[in-house]
């Protein structure tokens, strides 16, 4: 008869060695769901997506269940490390791990890509061929660009030339934009676009920011188009530098910004009202982008942050004698060309964004950052 007691300080033990220790999915910590199926030790979050697989995967809680001597025995002869060996085996370098913090719908994909649809495991090579074929075609519904409304649009992703085109019309010859991959950027945004298979994506047009949001119905097909856009700006990257390691490139494929949210923002003399704008703070190119709304297709403007040796730095609260607005809790920035002020709507904020530009300021400068100065501060001449 089954020990409930000593079953339960093996799983526990389990769940403390290295590897266990992390969800196998998403990589969170201290995991307390374990998949009897496949001998992994994932997080509640995770442990979601499967219960939904019940031919794959069967979740019991490594605490609050029952766990019969076979069924620990089973774990013993697995865990994460093992099934990860195998499930794991031949993921591409481009193709998006998520985190713990990552949105759904990219969790989701991940776990039924490693056990439903077994992708990586080497078993059949042409189930990648939606992502890695270096070709994507497909329909999204885009975000128009003077109303809220979402409209069906046809995206073209090649690898032959690095680009992405989307048409306004399916039968269409001639593209509305080509799209560059030298500065595409792809990011999952689902709150900011009320989908929760939204995806942004920015790219550079005459060195102002432009934003697509787009999204489609259908989990596997958004996901499938997202690394699709990570396979060709990698295939991009190693062209640019052959010689560089795929996990020096990797990191640069598609980032996600340190901070967005609202603040008030005043003008130059510092006496302009305070207008409320959306900030995105990239640590990659070191640039604070403001626009009218969060989902604003076009950058209003933009400012570069560089270090604290070339004359930045950021501190609590507004000048004494500026106008104030209708937020209350000041953030002073500083650069060698002018004195930025804004205003958060909650105290938590001024901290955050107080913490993202320290953290900015301290990184040292690499030399695009030089060149990402230097271009910005022509367009603004």
């Amino acid at each position: 008869m089954a020990n409930p007691e000593r079953n339960k300080k093996i799983l526990l033990d389990m769940v403390k060695q290295p590897s266990n220790d992390h969800c196998a999915d998403c990589g969170a910590p201290e995991p307390d769901w374990a998949s009897y199926k496949l001998g992994v030790f994932v997080c509640v979050n995770c442990s979601g997506t499967h219960r939904d697989l019940p031919a794959i995967s069967r979740i019991k809680s490594i605490r609050l269940d029952f766990w019969d001597d076979s069924l620990v025995e089973f774990m013993k002869t697995r865990g994460n490390a093992a099934a990860n060996a195998f499930y794991e085996k031949c993921v591409p370098p481009f193709y998006y791990r998520p985190q713990e913090k990552d949105c759904v719908v990219l969790k989701d994909q991940w776990i039924r890509a490693k056990y439903e649809r077994r992708e990586f495991t080497g078993e059949n090579n042409s189930l990648q061929q939606g992502y890695s074929s270096g070709l994507y075609e497909g329909i999204l519904w885009k975000k128009g660009k003077d109303n809220k409304q979402f409209l069906k649009r046809r995206f073209l992703l090649s690898e032959t030339d690095f680009t992405l085109r989307y048409f306004t019309k399916e039968d269409s010859k001639k593209p509305k934009a080509v799209i560059s991959m030298k500065d595409l950027n792809a990011v999952f945004q689902p709150e900011k676009i009320g989908h929760a298979h939204g995806l942004q994506i920015s790219y550079l047009e005459e060195e102002r920011t432009r934003n697509l949001f787009v999204y489609h119905d259908n989990s596997q097909e958004i996901v499938s188009c997202f690394n699709a856009i990570r396979a060709t700006r990698f295939a991009y990257l190693k062209k640019v530098d052959p010689n560089a390691r795929d996990s020096d490139l990797v990191p640069l494929i598609t980032r996600s910004s340190i901070k967005e949210g609202y603040m008030e923002k005043t003008g130059p003399t510092q006496w302009e009202p305070f207008k409320k704008r959306w900030f995105i703070f990239n640590l990659s190119d070191r640039k604070l982008s403001y626009f009218k709304t969060s989902l604003d297709a076009l950058e209003l403007g933009a400012v570069f942050i560089g270090t604290e040796g070339h004359g930045y730095s950021v501190r609590e609260g507004q000048p004494k004698g500026s106008r104030s607005g209708r937020w209350r809790f000041g953030v002073t920035l500083e650069t060698p060309d002018r004195q930025f002020v804004f205003l958060c709507d909650q105290e938590q904020d001024q901290r955050e964004w107080i913490e993202a530009f320290k953290l900015v300021i301290a990184q040292p400068m690499l030399p695009q950052h030089y060149n990402t100065e230097a271009n910005m501060r022509r367009m603004k001449k």
